[in-house]
């Protein structure tokens, strides 16, 4: 894991804000400097210094955008402009977002504080930033148009309101949504509770849900696709590029959610049960909460949910799509299982000698060939465990929960050593030997649950 954007990234680019045609010498001092990001890697927490305490929030894959404190109130600069974001190593997507990546960094404040967020926009046309679900007043709602005039390029308009409710929250384009949207711009925003102790959690973990349409072998979203997206992402990253959510044992962890795509995401995570403690209208009462394994994220939607880190181990967490744990898909492939493909094979190879006919018995081989692909191209099953292939891609990475991981480390502990008789095994026709190893799982029900302790 890398350290959080350095002090010469912050300076180098406020020094290009300040050189640009469109900044004057008085303009530059008034506002504050654009930090910016260029690397794909989760990014440390920023922890507060002042004010109310929180925990602050892990982005998968992102980062924190730091303020300044002006007179009482909280100053961000977001700059929307066209980025080079790392999808997977091997991918890059041409996109439009903020401060250098897509999503942009997340905003994190505290309830009951005012907060001015300059936007300056770099991009070719007119833009506008929604604050989705905040509540606030209507002419700062970030609609263009409606709210106020759109920001043209080279403008900087300012939004200015007071975050009257915690919760987890979006920001995203609202001008010329349908192409602004479809190629990135977007962004989480989270207010924490006033009071430090109101639904504490040790880690709190962030997820975009975002989607795109690039040909294999191109860069650019395709930004008419309505349904028939080919790469599913969380925070703009896909399988194996999306990092591990880690976690201490026995730590209380939260996972939030939020949906900026064209369909629903039942999100999955094995090993656990979990309660949804916070929807996009507020935190749940606990007398309304229930056991979950897998929560479902509507269109425009955000959840949290939380639970108790009890079980060591490597547990995947995904969307139970399935053709949204893949990459690079192809609509119109025909299915050929049982089709006897020899002499179709035979006859392609005149042509291509290196043809290889595939998917007689199924897709699993193309998980652990390396079959030549397009530049810029993820293969649409990858990625490696411990004992072979996971054969995925898209909405997946895998949450590693280990005993005496430091509270403050985020970083990839690597696999996890199982206690021997744990793992599964190939039947030899004898019964084991070994007496088996104590699980978690052999304790009372009541003491097995993943969601006994936050009442809020």
């Amino acid at each position: 894991m890398t350290d959080n954007i350095s002090r010469r990234q912050i300076l180098g680019a406020g020094a290009a804000l300040a050189s640009s045609a469109m900044w004057t010498p008085t303009m530059a001092k008034s506002i504050p400097e654009a930090a910016t990001m260029d690397n794909a890697a989760t990014q440390a927490p920023l922890v507060p210094t002042s004010g109310v305490d929180y925990q602050p929030v892990v982005t998968l894959n992102g980062w924190t955008l730091p303020h300044r404190m002006n007179n009482g109130v909280k100053e961000f600069h977001l700059v929307a402009e066209p980025v080079e974001r790392e999808m997977s190593p091997g991918m890059v997507a041409r996109l439009w977002g903020f401060n250098g990546q897509s999503p942009g960094p997340t905003i994190e404040a505290v309830e009951g504080d005012r907060i001015r967020i300059f936007v300056t926009n770099r991009l070719p046309e007119h833009t506008a930033v929604h604050w989705h679900g905040i509540l606030l007043p209507s002419g700062m709602d970030g609609v263009s148009g409606l709210s106020h005039p759109p920001i043209k390029p080279g403008k900087t308009f300012v939004y200015e309101f007071d975050l009257v409710k915690s919760g987890t929250f979006m920001y995203h384009s609202h001008g010329d949504e349908m192409v602004q949207m479809a190629m990135g711009m977007m962004g989480m925003f989270v207010v924490h509770p006033k009071d430090p102790q109101f639904m504490r959690v040790d880690r709190d973990f962030l997820i975009m849900l975002n989607a795109f349409d690039i040909d294999p072998g191109s860069y650019i979203p395709k930004v008419m696709t309505m349904t028939d997206f080919n790469l599913w992402a969380w925070n703009s990253r896909i399988f194996p590029g999306i990092d591990p959510l880690v976690i201490a044992k026995n730590d209380r962890v939260r996972v939030r959610v939020g949906n900026l795509t064209m369909t629903n995401h039942p999100i999955h995570m094995h090993g656990y049960d979990f309660e949804v403690t916070c929807t996009d209208g507020g935190w749940v009462p606990k007398e309304a909460r229930w056991p979950e394994v897998t929560v479902d994220i509507p269109v425009g939607g955000m959840r949290a949910y939380e639970f108790d880190a009890v079980y060591e181990g490597d547990w995947a967490i995904h969307c139970h799509k399935s053709h949204h744990t893949m990459n690079a898909m192809g609509h119109d492939i025909p299915t050929q299982i049982g089709t006897k493909l020899d002499m179709h094979q035979k006859k392609t190879r005149r042509v291509q000698p290196q043809f290889m006919a595939m998917g007689s018995e199924g897709m699993a081989d193309m998980g652990s060939m390396e079959m030549p692909l397009p530049d810029n191209t993820i293969p649409m099953m990858t990625g490696w465990g411990p004992f072979g292939p996971l054969e995925m891609g898209g909405m997946f990475s895998v949450v590693k929960v280990r005993e005496g991981q430091a509270s403050n480390d985020y970083g990839d502990p690597g696999w996890f050593q199982h206690p021997e008789g744990t793992v599964a095994y190939e039947w030899k026709g004898e019964v084991p030997t070994a007496t088996r190893a104590k699980d978690a799982r052999t304790m009372a029900p009541t003491e097995q649950s993943g969601v006994q302790k936050n009442d809020g």
